[in-house]
């Protein structure tokens, strides 16, 4: 079981802050982006890790 980091993910579209994720510690690892659900928009779109 590998080291995990918290991330926060914000809507591409309006950039509203919806979700909280984690994702692997190690590094070169990707920023994580999923298609979910934001309410600002009323519909899904991509959401990408934050800082």
């Amino acid at each position: 079981m590998g080291a995990r980091i918290k991330v926060v993910l914000a809507c591409e579209a309006c950039g509203r802050r919806n979700y909280r994720s984690t994702r692997s510690a190690t590094p070169g690892t990707a920023a994580v982006r999923l298609k979910k659900f934001c309410v600002g928009c009323n519909a899904h779109t991509m959401h990408a890790e934050s800082h």
